[in-house]
């Protein structure tokens, strides 16, 4: 179960920005798990607006404004291949149980991954349901079929996404411990104007 204490929870962002929902993700999974741990990555599948090191700068700014020792920014873990974050995971934890916390919008890229069947065996998959993103019957059975243990988080992530942020500068879907960043550094387009 995920609240046991040996569970630690593994966020993987883009963080390109970070969003009001990764801060009610990474604050909701501090009522679930005894450790949260994230880290700003590169997606193959994604281009990315800012460099690695600008994001992550952000989600390191937004976590240090949640103010919850639980969360930790790892970014060693950082690897645009999930199995490789997992490997180091478990070397760093090898007696934790691991969850994979992703949203339900990646269910369906998840089998895709590369050598997702491996890494369905190091860790388990928690979904947090997005606003917007509803599940599918047959998701779920997918990941299952290929090895994977899933746990639906009982966690409703508002609806928000960076790339919303990136195309409309959206103030409105931006975390107060973020915004000073955004405007000293003028990205995304949030200026000192706004």
């Amino acid at each position: 179960m995920t609240n046991s204490k040996d569970s630690i929870a593994l966020l993987g962002t883009s963080a390109d920005p970070p969003t009001c929902g990764h801060e009610a993700l990474l604050e909701g999974l501090t009522n679930l798990f005894p450790k949260v741990i994230t880290w700003a990555s590169n997606n193959p599948i994604k281009q990315h607006q800012e460099s690695l090191e600008t994001r992550y700068d952000l989600l390191k700014a937004l976590v240090e404004g949640i103010k919850n020792p639980q969360i930790e920014v790892i970014q060693d873990l950082s690897s645009p291949w999930t199995i490789s974050t997992l490997e180091k995971a478990t070397d760093l934890w090898p007696d934790a149980s691991l969850f994979f916390i992703i949203g339900s919008d990646l269910i369906d890229q998840l089998p895709t991954w590369f050598k997702s069947k491996d890494l369905l065996k190091k860790a388990k998959i928690g979904i947090a349901l997005r606003e917007g993103w509803p599940l599918k019957n047959n998701q779920l059975v997918q990941i299952e079929n290929l090895g994977g243990q899933v746990e639906l988080l009982p966690l409703k992530i508002p609806k928000s996404s960076s790339s919303t942020v990136r195309k409309e500068t959206r103030l409105s879907q931006i975390p107060k411990s973020i915004l000073p960043l955004l405007i000293s550094k003028n990205l995304y387009g949030f200026k000192r104007d706004i």
